[in-house]
């Protein structure tokens, strides 16, 4: 009888199972997230083929800006700064050799300062009037559209003749105001009534070189 008081019954405990390899985990990992294979396409290849596709899309551009009654919508979705720097500097560097030597450095300046600044003015109006541009597109718009202006610089360099140059210097004007407005129609701009807000400060911007190359 008093044995059943002094002998505690029996109880079962449970040891947990800590066998198992140090540092192994039964925990699925997550899939990982493939790359984009265009992505690894650019990275992998060569430096002198990135160059050429640059430069291939930079020779489409310019060639749009030539024919801008065939628009493609593509070739603005990729939006570079390059074309447009190497207009701006080709035409900073032609009005300033045509300038006095004095006046080189300034009509540099000048000229790549209103380029840039007025490309942003016109850009920074056009959203403040509502427009859904992107602002490096409507740069690299306004950039490219510079061409037939270059082509008129570089072409009146060899000719006084103020009658040609004036001729010269109109046609491009609208040749540049054209090809803008067509490039930037295909969104709209989602302005409607108030989109002579935004072609205006854009006429008045390559009114402004135009003048800059009949002038000097």
């Amino acid at each position: 009888m008093l044995s059943e008081y002094t002998t505690p019954p029996s109880a079962t405990t449970i040891q947990p199972d800590l066998s198992g390899n140090i540092g192994s985990s039964e925990t699925k990992a997550s899939p990982a997230v493939p790359f984009n294979d265009e992505l690894q396409c650019t990275l992998a290849e060569p430096v002198s083929v990135t160059l050429m596709r640059d430069l291939t899309l930079v020779a489409q551009k310019m060639r749009q800006v030539l024919y801008p009654a065939t628009t493609d919508a593509r070739l603005l979705k990729n939006w570079d700064l390059w074309g447009p720097l190497l207009l701006c500097l080709t035409l900073a560097i032609t009005l300033s050799w045509r300038a006095p030597p004095l006046q080189s450095v300034s009509i540099f300046t000048g000229v790549f300062v209103i380029i840039w600044l007025g490309s942003t003015i016109v850009t920074l109006n056009a959203k403040l009037l509502g427009g859904k541009v992107s602002f490096f597109q409507t740069v690299c718009v306004l950039g490219y559209s510079l061409f037939p202006m270059v082509i008129t610089a570089i072409a009146t360099t060899f000719t006084r003749w103020i009658w040609v140059r004036i001729a010269a210097s109109v046609i491009s004007l609208i040749w540049c105001i054209y090809a803008a407005i067509n490039f930037l129609s295909n969104d709209a701009m989602h302005l409607k009534k108030r989109r002579a807000l935004t072609i205006y400060p854009l006429c008045l911007f390559y009114v402004a070189i135009a003048w800059l190359v009949l002038s000097i």
